[in-house]
């Protein structure tokens, strides 16, 4: 089984790259990963495994399901597939970096079965007011 762990520093070049930490990058089997929206403000990043996974859990609910239907708009228009390149870098969507308000700075998270990519001063913000720390 895959897990993505950890917490990682890292920050955009010039062209909005940012270089997938070498523990996040160990969990990829293949140099395709699918990049979406967060439910909070940060972009999730799956291994294509992982996100057929995922996208199987939503489309089994009926298209008659007005939730059902909410949630695979949200999840699937925003997700897009990226490649990693040869040292270990992604460039993120422009419109995923808009969403998540990616500035400079990210922070890499590991979430289990997937990552999420932060602006570090929102993860930052995030951590301070869900535990309590500053």
């Amino acid at each position: 089984m895959k897990l993505f762990l950890g917490e990682y520093d890292h920050s955009l070049d010039d062209r909005g790259r940012v270089t997938l930490p070498r523990k996040i990058r160990a969990e990829i089997e293949e140099r395709e990963l699918i990049l979406a929206k967060g439910f909070d403000p940060c972009i999730f990043g799956f291994d294509k495994t992982s996100w057929e996974k995922e996208a199987a859990k939503h489309l089994e609910s009926p298209v008659t399901d007005e939730g059902g239907r909410k949630l695979r708009r949200y999840l699937f228009s925003s997700a897009e597939k990226v490649e990693i390149d040869k040292l270990g870098r992604i460039l993120l969507p422009a419109q995923l970096k808009e969403y998540a308000s990616i500035g400079k700075d990210v922070v890499v998270i590991g979430a289990g079965d997937h990552f999420e990519i932060w602006d570090k001063a929102r993860w930052e913000e995030y951590e301070a007011a869900h535990t309590g720390t500053s």
